[in-house]
């Protein structure tokens, strides 16, 4: 037990590094990204736009990239897997730390976008099947809300660092940390892989590795190792109530997909928000969401049950893009941060019923393909959300509603909320020796 503790530890280490090194750097890019495209203005079309673009474009490659990493992940390791994605996040920053020049933010832009493909979400994904490998069910909600805990308080040690840094400065802080996440991990994370779990479990898609438990010797279902196609990811998507938990997992990340894309540009110039505002936002947000993660999800997993918790979370969630959505004055997106207490409930708690329904051979598979609907939801959000947040910030606008986009986003989440309660009391299936296998061998 103490191994296995050591073992997260580590875990939690590399997590909070790798978050660190990509959250200091959310409240400058808009500064720098302005101060590229559109210097000395409030608004810019040209920003609001390209960071729609490449929205997408990492999300179509997140899409097809995360279900066959967290595959890869169920056959060679969690630890190498992340070497990938945690080395080639340190490129784009590299970049503005040299200079942060028109010509270099266009280099920045397009290694970015390159590396954001194998990089966006794959870390969180893995650290995710790496708890999976070493806690049980029972504890694995609790697990879930502390992992997002500790990227939390990775979020407000950034944005502080962030209100303290220079702009110029923030760039090359973050390319350090980066490359020591990199070398922690690779010195003290432990391998882990499916097959070090005890337990009985049945696979969705026949082919894969099993240790099963039948009360005598532990016995191995020998299967190929192949990454899955399309066809079998969609088969896995079909198995209810896990395309339950998909369906929700793509209205909600295409409501924080139109967030990103929308809120920061919102805030500039319906407020004249800068670089130390949004890292005030983002402070009072992650030090609310870091308090809940680690102490009060744990206690409310046990009574309320993660189903319940996933449902208040997207419930609480639509009333502040509501709020959001009407805000009449600069302080009410600061009281709006109170809801994160609650808002950050749902990602986790869909993580860990996503879990519950999975074997123990396939959680990298399960959580790789929940990514991706989250990806794919990311390709479609800034199609969407982007110019409908340039159309209503513009005097084009068809009638007066500079927070149009954002009224739209809390309709998305209200979807993802009604869809949430249909599965809040789904039975588990990780151990059912009639779940359907859909690659025929």
């Amino acid at each position: 037990m103490e191994k296995k503790l050591t073992a997260l530890s580590h875990l939690f280490v590399t997590v909070f590094l790798s978050g660190f090194a990509s959250f200091i750097v959310v409240p400058a890019t808009t500064d720098v990204t302005m101060f590229a495209l559109c210097p000395g203005t409030d608004e810019c079309s040209l920003a609001i736009y390209l960071t729609g673009v490449q929205q997408a474009i990492i999300g179509l490659g997140t899409a097809l990239m995360m279900p066959i990493i967290g595959n890869l992940s169920d056959q060679y390791g969690r630890k190498a897997l992340l070497t990938l994605p945690m080395t080639l996040s340190i490129i784009p920053l590299a970049v503005l730390a040299c200079s942060k020049t028109t010509n270099f933010f266009y280099a920045y832009y397009a290694l970015r976008t390159l590396t954001a493909m194998v990089c966006e979400g794959s870390i969180n994904c893995l650290a995710l099947a790496y708890l999976a490998d070493n806690i049980s069910d029972s504890q694995r909600a609790s697990a879930f809300g502390i992992l997002s805990g500790i990227s939390s308080g990775s979020y407000v040690c950034a944005t502080l660092a962030a209100r303290l840094l220079s702009t110029g400065s923030i760039f090359q802080v973050a390319t350090f940390v980066s490359i020591l996440a990199v070398v922690y991990m690779r010195i003290f994370l432990e391998e882990s892989t499916p097959n070090q779990v005890d337990g009985m479990t049945q696979p969705i898609l026949e082919g894969e590795d099993v240790i099963q438990n039948d009360g005598n010797a532990p016995r191995k279902m020998t299967a190929s190792k192949k990454i899955p196609s399309m066809g079998d990811i969609i088969c896995l998507l079909k198995n209810s109530p896990f395309s339950q938990a998909a369906v929700v997992a793509f209205f909600n990340s295409l409501a924080e997909g139109g967030m990103i894309s929308s809120s920061t540009y919102f805030l500039k110039a319906r407020f004249h928000f800068n670089k130390n505002q949004y890292a005030d936002l983002l402070l009072i947000a992650g030090i609310v969401a870091t308090i809940s993660q680690l102490f009060l999800m744990p206690l409310l997993v046990s009574p309320i049950g993660d189903g319940r918790l996933l449902s208040i979370g997207l419930l609480v969630t639509c009333a502040n893009a509501i709020l959001y959505s009407i805000a009449w004055s600069a302080w009410v997106p600061y009281a709006a941060t109170a809801f994160s207490i609650v808002m950050v409930f749902a990602p986790p708690s869909l993580r860990s019923i996503v879990s519950k329904k999975i074997g123990a051979g396939e959680q990298g598979k399960a959580q790789g393909c929940i990514s991706g609907v989250s990806s794919l939801a990311n390709i479609i959000a800034p199609l969407i959300f982007s110019p409908l947040t340039a159309l209503f910030l513009s005097e084009e606008a068809p009638f007066h509603f500079p927070g149009f986009s954002i009224m739209c986003i809390a309709v998305t989440v209200m979807i993802a909320f009604i869809q949430s309660l249909m599965i809040g009391n789904a039975p588990s299936t990780s151990g059912d020796k009639n779940s359907s296998n859909c690659m025929e061998v």
